[in-house]
């Protein structure tokens, strides 16, 4: 198939290679040109606007987003609206809010444009190991974008989740599990490092060793395993800990649904206490973060 993706940063870039790999015909466009030129060196069309992008899809047009979520994904939507055609597809993978999905759906269904809400997870390992995909939307449009699906996913890592907005609902969900996990390493870690055996402690052969048919093995423990071994207390990283916006996205909607959910709300309350003070378990959570999403750490002022 022949497909545009809109936004070439750390999932978009590697989401385009992993489609060319799958032998489709990627049309790349990024706000800033050398992205778009190096996605050219790898095999994809260049387009430099959403003008020449559009003249370069065949109808059915497949215009893919990954784009910070907000007024950005606003904005080009509403160019869309006007670019496009009856018929045509659009494709939010980015991480937005599932309300906004519908919202946007519903605007381009007045033009005859559909529109498919996809929660992508893999982060910057997608590339090797392929992306989960969360599809909401027309089931027979995610039904005609499964050759799409079937490259960029490993195998079984596609499911079609329901109408609108269910695919980033669900993305979201998974989000908010995601805060609880990451939090709970982080202070069992800090537990082992406040301890008395702190100093005998290989916290690379830990997490390795938790992952040899321990219960609580994980990826996210392999990923662990390696920040140990680059730096086991890692000392260099701040505990500083950001939040994306799903695990707000995820406990307010706890709150909506009269859902108890005190592990992924009290995950998301340390986050917001990490930028007070700089603690183990914290250096941990942004360890994994860089670590799974190629997400930005600040350095510790102690080395």
């Amino acid at each position: 198939m022949k497909i545009a993706m809109v936004g070439l940063g750390r999932m978009g870039m590697n989401m385009a290679r992993r489609l060319l790999m799958g032998h489709h015909d990627v049309v790349a466009f990024n706000r800033t040109k050398n992205k778009t030129e190096e996605m050219v060196k790898e095999g994809a069309v260049g387009a430099f606007s959403l003008e020449t992008m559009v003249l370069e899809l065949p109808l059915p047009r497949i215009v893919w987003l990954m784009l910070p979520e907000g007024r950005v994904v606003d904005d080009h939507i509403r160019q869309f609206a006007d670019l496009l055609a009856p018929g045509d597809i659009v494709v939010d993978g980015g991480n937005t809010y599932y309300k906004d999905d519908i919202r946007r759906a519903e605007l381009l269904s007045k033009r005859n444009i559909h529109f498919l809400d996809v929660g992508v997870s893999g982060g910057i390992w997608g590339l090797k190991k392929g992306y989960c995909l969360m599809i909401g939307g027309r089931k027979d449009i995610g039904d005609y974008l499964e050759p799409v699906f079937k490259s960029l996913a490993p195998a079984g890592g596609y499911l079609y989740c329901g109408p609108t907005g269910a695919g980033h609902f669900l993305k979201m969900v998974h989000n908010g599990i995601e805060y609880g996990m990451m939090q709970a390493y982080g202070e069992g870690f800090q537990i082992l490092e406040a301890s008395q055996y702190s100093q005998a402690f290989d916290f690379a052969s830990i997490a390795h060793l938790w992952n040899q048919g321990s219960v609580v093995r994980s990826w996210l423990l392999e990923l662990l395993e390696s920040a140990f071994s680059k730096e086991d207390r890692l000392s260099g990283i701040s505990g500083y800990v950001e939040d994306s916006g799903e695990g707000r996205w995820t406990v307010q909607q706890a709150m909506d649904t009269n859902v108890s959910a005190p592990v992924i709300t009290l995950s998301l309350m340390q986050r917001y206490r990490s930028r007070e003070k700089d603690q183990f378990s914290d250096k941990v959570v942004a360890a994994l973060r860089q670590k799974f999403g190629g997400h930005a750490v600040k350095t510790s002022d102690v080395l």
